[in-house]
């Protein structure tokens, strides 16, 4: 079996490290014993394309470049203390990247191990005596497939087989969307639909295909002054759109944030996600990466806390008064806030105790700690009150969320910002950062549904057809009184809208860019510099193809 048919330009990982699928998981290499079956071999490798998935949807890695280089988040030095780091984040930004930023190389490492994963995969497969050898060829290549769609968003670039040399192609632009666009429609009709959604089904290709056309302009020409939304992309974003909807396979979900709880495995609206079910060692950190450290959502794990993170700006926090004004968006849209715990309780059992949900405005009360212990009430229960930063070793300091955040020393301190809690803190999680069982959102119903309203305005402005669509979304979170509908729809309208769906979703920096709104100015951030539109390659990769001439070119503006 050949190995050396793509050359990455990164430590390539050949050694199939299982950790994501629900496939029998063996760790293969090409000295794997012999006695496995081919069933076995097959399933290994199968396991191995999704392996690095996880880890991409790390908070500091594909969350951080998609959230905190946006008008979204934003992540200051806590306190003189915290999340300093050599001023990555905030680098990140104000959109000052650096090609030997850390998370930037972990994001390219573990999207190009994937890669390198689905090739080596594709490479055994035909050598196996497997009945699931055909299905697991093609959602090895729609899994590829997706893969070079984040090169390409983040990057610029995608790396292509090249059979006949030592070294993959590597393709930008028309040619780039053409070939990511050839592999989904390969597969299309060949994938197991009963895999998802930690799986790729042919609804997920339908999902990546729209899509992948729904930012063809922008990946065309990325620096182009006015993208180009030709009626032929959004003609197809439509049709794979409407074939989501009317497969009648998914359905939005009548509760918003149910969709984002640690047992969302079987929600409906889910049609693409990471897999992270407690038998496959998912993470947390999406749950924990804002609260605040003296925020302990379970009554059980005393060790379990927030981490002080990034907070939503003030701006992006303004798009949701300025739609509501003057009624606060909390008792208008029930995306904005979940409230799950009686503000009143001073002692809760342990199944009274729940954290509240969405974004966290102001004085936040949950357990007391004292010597590595909650506190509890003389019937046993648990004792709540209001909370301090005594993690901090500032226990005079409350936990009271403020609107204004920024890179000032009083704008910096560990209580500034809104948080978010969005999915659900992991009931296992005994450190906060581990054992996660929420699957994590790629694609949703709601993004089909949106996309299409996208696409309708930008092909021919029909704003009443967009208007119906984005108003059902809005219309089926019934668990509680739904947002009330909308009157008037524009792209601008359609950009708030997705902001108030997909917020901490890690869409933000795309449609940023797809909406013209990247090189705005926000908080802490007036760089209007385009190239930024696209990441840097990696100086460590750009440096190791030196010795191939013209091989590899970094991106323009690094």
């Amino acid at each position: 079996m050949k190995f050396n048919k793509i050359y990455l330009l990164l430590v390539v990982f050949f050694i199939l490290t299982i950790g994501c699928s629900d496939l029998e998981e063996e760790v293969l290499d090409e000295t794997s014993p012999k006695s496995l079956t081919n069933k076995q071999a097959a399933d290994g490798y199968m396991a191995a394309v999704y392996g690095r998935l996880p880890d991409i949807y790390w908070h500091t890695n594909y969350f951080a470049l998609q959230e905190i280089s946006t008008d979204e988040a934003i992540l200051p030095y806590r306190g003189g203390t915290d999340w300093g780091d050599n001023g990555i984040y905030i680098a990140l930004h104000q959109h000052n990247f650096s090609t030997y930023d850390p998370n930037l190389k972990s994001t390219w490492s573990h999207i190009l191990q994937s890669i390198s994963r689905s090739f080596t995969a594709l490479e055994a497969f035909p050598l196996l005596d497997d009945p699931n050898v055909k299905t697991y060829v093609a959602e090895t290549r729609a899994m590829r497939a997706f893969y070079s769609m984040l090169t390409l968003d983040l990057f610029g670039l995608v790396y292509v087989e090249n059979p006949t040399g030592p070294r993959a192609t590597i393709i930008r632009g028309d040619e780039a969307v053409t070939y990511i666009e050839s592999e989904l429609l390969a597969v299309e009709n060949e994938v197991n639909n009963a895999v998802g959604p930690g799986r790729i089904t042919q609804g997920a290709i339908w999902g990546l295909l729209a899509r992948l056309h729904l930012n063809a302009a922008v990946y065309r020409n990325p620096y182009a002054d006015n993208f180009n939304f030709t009626s032929e992309d959004m003609d197809k974003v439509i049709m794979y759109c409407n074939k989501i909807i009317n497969s009648g396979s998914y359905q939005l979900s009548t509760d918003y944030f149910s969709i984002f709880n640690d047992d969302n495995h079987t929600n409906k609206e889910l049609i693409f996600a990471v897999d992270q079910r407690s038998d496959l060692n998912g993470h947390n950190r999406l749950a924990y990466f804002s609260l605040s450290g003296d925020q302990f959502p379970l009554t059980n794990f005393p060790n379990a806390n927030g981490t002080d993170g990034p907070a939503i700006t003030p701006d992006y926090y303004n798009t949701w008064e300025q739609a509501y004004a003057p009624a606060d968006p909390a008792t208008m849209d029930p995306r904005f806030f979940q409230q799950n715990m009686d503000p009143n309780l001073t002692c809760a059992t342990a199944a009274q105790y729940k954290m509240n949900r969405g974004i966290l405005r102001g004085q936040q009360y949950g357990l007391i700690r004292e010597k590595g212990a909650f506190v509890t009430c003389p019937d046993g229960s648990f004792k709540i009150g209001k909370l301090f930063n005594v993690t901090r070793n500032k226990p005079n300091l409350p936990v009271d969320f403020t609107k204004q955040v920024d890179y000032t020393p009083t704008g910096s301190e560990h209580n500034t910002g809104y948080r978010v809690l969005k999915y659900e803190f992991g009931k296992k999680s005994d450190n906060g950062r581990n054992k996660g069982d929420a699957d994590i959102s790629i694609i949703r119903l709601a993004d089909i549904y949106l996309m299409r309203a996208e696409a309708m305005l930008r092909k021919n402005n029909d704003v009443a057809a967009a208007l119906t669509d984005v108003n059902f979304v809005r219309a089926s979170r019934t668990a509680t009184t739904p947002p009330p509908a909308l009157s008037e729809m524009n792209l601008d309208f359609l950009y708030r809208e997705r902001g108030f769906e997909f917020y901490w979703e890690m869409h933000r920096r795309t449609d940023m860019i797809r909406f013209g709104k990247y090189e705005g100015t926000w908080t802490e951030k007036s760089n209007n510099d385009k190239t930024k539109r696209i990441f840097p390659i990696p100086q460590e990769v750009i440096d190791a193809a030196t010795q191939f001439p013209g091989y590899l070119v970094q991106n323009q503006g690094y």
